[in-house]
């Protein structure tokens, strides 16, 4: 006796696709740890980074994201995000990186001006009267003594990015056209908005 055949029906469902967001970034350390924190892992999402501890200026960080899209074309549902600190760079060497996020609707760029750990204050307070890069710091290590570069995941809660978020857009009010300008001012909001 022929043995039966069994028959399979494929469910007629749409298939999910993994979102990736390809972000690129100044520092080696912050930075990469900050966006790969536990928070940010989702089951629809995938988070990957270049980094290069030696090559940080902007234009290290622009150059490193086109190298990886020359070899992994991005698709038109990823995203592609330069962050990068004002510090001490000129108008001239952070205007590239606005023209490229330009480019395309898929890329972006996130400044924090003075520099990463701004953004990172947000999570705490509403960081009015920046300085300077040091005083942003010092200010920083109120609610996290123990800082010197790196992520205690433990005091970057849900809540506080929440919160960060929507102090970044009322200083971000209205909205820089390519990157702050002033001391005391980000777009990594518009980043980590996706990511939440």
């Amino acid at each position: 006796m022929p043995r039966s055949r069994r028959s399979f029906r494929r469910s007629t469902g749409t298939r999910r696709y993994r979102k990736i967001f390809l972000i690129s970034v100044e520092g080696s350390i912050t930075e990469r740890e900050y966006f790969r924190m536990h928070i940010f892992e989702n089951r629809a999402r995938t988070i990957k980074l270049l980094t290069d501890k030696h090559a940080n200026s902007p234009l290290h960080v622009l150059e490193r994201m086109k190298k990886h899209l020359r070899e992994h074309p991005l698709r038109a549902s990823y995203e592609a995000w330069l962050v990068v600190d004002k510090d001490e760079w000129r108008d001239d060497q952070l205007r590239p990186l606005h023209s490229w996020a330009q480019e395309k609707e898929n890329f972006g760029l996130a400044l924090s001006n003075p520099k990463f750990e701004f953004w990172l204050l947000l999570h705490f307070e509403d960081g009015v009267g920046i300085a300077s890069s040091q005083n942003c710091t010092q200010r920083l290590k109120k609610y996290v003594p123990d800082y010197k570069k790196g992520i205690d995941e433990r005091k970057f809660t849900r809540e506080r990015i929440l919160r960060a978020i929507q102090r970044a857009k009322q200083r971000d009010n209205p909205p820089c056209a390519d990157w702050p300008r002033s001391l005391g001012a980000t777009t990594v909001y518009r980043l980590v908005e996706k990511l939440t």
